[in-house]
């Protein structure tokens, strides 16, 4: 299943482009009030019947980037946000998935939740659909939702092959073929946000979920690059609806249309 958000197209490359840069500038003011990581909210029981969401950055970042994401998913009070800093030195992947195990656990035990939603930006939705797909994560983890994750490996910046967790996301790496390994009777609903402009993503169609096994949706977002897909009123609406029930017609962008491929 395929999911399109369009955004008017004339001049497009252009303006993402600039959205990006402004986009950027903002983040890197904001990045170092990211670097600590969030102290975990005391137990207020059930929030509600919603699972709580917990947000996963991307390769050298920090919680920073979810900073206008965090305020729309948690909008209403009835969904308990939070954001998850692995470490800057982390050289696998698999590891920081291990790491995100027992954080969901710790999660799950102090709301009184059996399940929770995963949002990931860039590598951070690898993380996620590592522990997944791989850990036995689909009993914990309701729907992993990923913005400009190269599910399929990408081959941008070759000249950052010197670090280990680059390399595991190159399509011919251990990780890629784990990733696309079976995974029968998987639980986890997953919706993966992709745009033809994300620099990062080569080639950009890397960002799709393409798995027999996976109940996936790709929803493709035009005219907006990597870091912008998690700062976006056209991505952050979509992501809210879809951690709030499945289906195409919540992913409706605001005041725009979608349609299934």
């Amino acid at each position: 299943m395929g999911v399109s958000i369009p955004v008017p197209v004339s001049g497009a490359a252009l303006r993402a482009g600039v959205l990006e840069a402004v986009v950027l500038g903002g983040h890197l003011l904001l990045y170092p009030t990211g670097i600590r990581s969030e102290k975990p909210a005391g137990a207020r029981g059930k929030d509600s019947g919603r699972p709580p969401a917990l947000l996963l950055h991307g390769f050298s970042d920090n919680r920073s980037i979810f900073v206008l994401l965090r305020r729309t998913l948690a909008a209403d009070g009835l969904r308990r946000v939070e954001t998850y800093n692995y470490s800057p030195f982390t050289l696998d992947l698999r590891v920081a998935a291990r790491h995100l195990a027992r954080r969901v656990e710790e999660l799950c035990e102090r709301t009184g939740q059996e399940r929770v939603d995963l949002v990931g930006h860039s590598l951070g939705g690898l993380v996620g659909r590592y522990y997944v797909q791989r850990l036995g994560g689909d009993a914990r983890v309701r729907t992993l939702v990923t913005l400009g994750t190269p599910h399929s490996g990408t081959r941008v910046a070759p000249f950052m092959d010197a670090h280990p967790l680059v390399r595991q996301i190159r399509p011919g790496s251990a990780v890629m073929a784990e990733l696309r390994a079976p995974a029968p009777g998987c639980r986890t609903r997953c919706v993966a946000f992709w745009s033809e402009f994300d620099e990062l993503m080569d080639p950009t169609e890397t960002a799709r979920i393409e798995h027999p096994d996976l109940h996936a949706e790709n929803v493709q977002v035009t005219g907006i690059g990597h870091l912008a897909l998690a700062a976006h009123p056209a991505v952050m609406g979509p992501v809210r609806r879809a951690l709030d029930g499945p289906g195409p017609a919540a992913l409706t962008s605001l005041g725009g249309t979608a349609s299934v491929a």
